[in-house]
């Protein structure tokens, strides 16, 4: 398991139709040498678990503009749960206010990411938020 690539989902959840910044991420992403799975736009969050699941990821990137992250994101966590997921990687970017990361720290995300963030910071992150996971290290 510790030899394969991270496995990572980038989803667009809701109605957000602005798909720039997770396209730029996937790629990045996937130039970093992780095996990356886009969704696509308007995924709701049953589509995105499941997605998850049947994708076997080790990471799921949501990225939202429309300021619905308090209502979407812990529908995707709850799904995750459902699905036998809770330990997957969980990080999000997009416009999120400053006062709101507390709150999506506390659903259980690890990153909040805003514009202008270095693809490769995100993707340091990502190498090493699974490598301590895949050694059993709680981070």
């Amino acid at each position: 398991m510790a030899d394969r690539p991270i496995r990572v989902l980038i989803a667009k959840p809701g109605l957000d139709g602005h798909d720039r910044g997770a396209k730029v991420v996937a790629r990045a992403l996937r130039d970093a040498g992780m095996e990356v799975i886009y969704t696509g736009i308007r995924q709701t969050p049953e589509m995105i678990a499941e997605a998850a699941l049947q994708e076997d990821v080790d990471v799921v990137g949501l990225s939202i503009l429309s300021g619905a992250h308090l209502d979407l994101f812990p529908r995707i966590v709850d799904q995750l749960k459902q699905k036998g997921m809770q330990d997957v990687l969980l990080v999000c970017g997009g416009i999120i206010p400053d006062e709101d990361i507390a709150a999506l720290k506390k659903m259980g995300f690890a990153g909040a990411f805003g514009p202008g963030t270095s693809t490769q910071d995100l993707a340091k992150f990502i190498r090493e938020q699974v490598a301590a996971r895949r050694a059993g290290v709680t981070t």
